[in-house]
C-alpha cells in the first residue's frame, strides 16, 4: 500500500502554538491524521498508526482548510470541530472508543470511569484511559473531556495547562442545552 503524502501547518492558539497534519481523504478533502500542541511536526509522526504514517510530509503553502475549525473553535465556537474528518486506525476498543470521545459534549466534561461504561466495558478504566492517552488527533478527538475519576485533570499529552485552558474555554463557550 502506498501512503500518502501528508500536509501540515501551526497556527497560534491561546495556549500555545496548534499543528495539524493532513491527508487526503477518498473525496479529495483534508482528513486529520495527528494534531497537537506543538510547532514541531515531527513530535505527531510517532502517535500516527505505522500504516497511516506518511512517507513525506510538507509544509502547506496555504492556510489548511481545517485551521479555520480551529480558530472558530478559539473564538468561541465550541462545536467547530465536531465535524473535522479523523483518520484514526488501531484495535476495536481503541477505535470505538475514539468515536465515543468525539460524543462528549463541550462543556460537559467526563470520567474515565464513566467514559468505560459508555465504551461499554465499565470496568475498562485503564484502557478508556488508554485511548485517551494513544490519541492523535487532539481536540478533534477531544479526549481532554476525561477527567479522573476523583475529579481532577489526569494526564494530557500537551500539558495540563493546556488540558485546563481547554476545558475552562468549553465551558464559557458551551451551547446551552435545550
Amino acid at each position: 500500500m502506498t501512503i500518502a503524502p501528508a500536509r501540515y501547518a501551526t497556527v497560534d492558539t491561546p495556549p500555545g502554538p496548534f499543528t495539524v497534519l493532513v491527508t487526503a481523504g477518498p473525496d479529495g478533502s483534508d482528513v486529520v491524521l495527528a494534531s497537537g500542541w506543538t510547532d514541531d511536526v515531527t513530535e505527531l509522526l510517532p502517535v500516527v498508526h505505522r500504516s497511516l504514517r506518511p512517507t513525506w510530509v510538507e509544509r502547506a503553502d496555504d492556510d489548511l482548510p481545517v485551521l479555520a475549525a480551529v480558530a472558530a473553535f478559539c473564538d468561541g465556537d465550541v462545536t467547530a470541530i465536531d465535524g473535522v474528518p479523523v483518520r484514526q486506525r488501531s484495535g476495536p476498543f481503541l477505535t470505538d472508543a475514539w468515536d465515543v470521545l468525539r460524543t462528549v459534549p463541550a462543556g460537559a466534561p467526563d470520567t474515565y470511569a464513566s467514559f468505560a461504561e459508555r465504551c461499554g466495558r465499565p470496568t475498562a478504566v485503564r484502557a478508556a484511559a488508554g485511548a485517551c492517552a494513544k490519541n492523535a488527533a487532539a481536540l478533534f478527538v477531544p479526549c481532554h473531556r476525561v477527567l479522573s475519576t476523583g475529579g481532577g485533570l489526569g494526564g494530557f499529552r500537551w500539558g495540563t495547562p493546556v488540558k485546563r485552558w481547554l476545558l475552562d474555554h468549553e465551558a464559557a463557550h458551551a451551547p446551552v442545552p435545550a
